[in-house]
């Protein structure tokens, strides 16, 4: 996503430390969101094949987007509620969990600030 992104509620949120010409007033703290998605076996077969003869993936990109879209939501709220209204150093983490991988985790982690 280039350059700061904006909710709903107005909390701007970027990977970079700083916001160019918005100087950061007051820290608010470290805020996350996580996302757990279970892995669907008519979905797994279908992504096996498609590995196989090669493409990609199109089922697992869109829950992989959505997972991420709805980290980042939770951040931007978690930060409003901080009384932050931006979201600063951003840090997204891919992780696959459960028994034989089933699952995955996304997580977003950052921190609030109010600029």
């Amino acid at each position: 996503m280039p350059g700061p992104w904006k909710d709903a509620r107005g909390v701007t949120v970027t990977t970079t430390p700083t916001i160019e010409g918005h100087p950061i007033q007051e820290y608010c703290g470290i805020v996350t969101g996580e996302v757990i998605v279970g892995a669907n076996l008519f979905r797994d077969l279908f992504a096996n094949i498609r590995d196989i003869v090669g493409g990609r993936s199109g089922s697992y990109e869109r829950i992989l987007a959505d997972a991420r879209k709805q980290a980042i939501e939770e951040l931007q709220a978690e930060a409003a509620s901080l009384g932050g209204n931006a979201v600063v150093g951003i840090d997204l983490d891919y992780e696959v969990i459960g028994a034989n991988g089933s699952m995955l985790m996304v997580s977003a982690s950052g921190t609030a600030v109010r600029v």
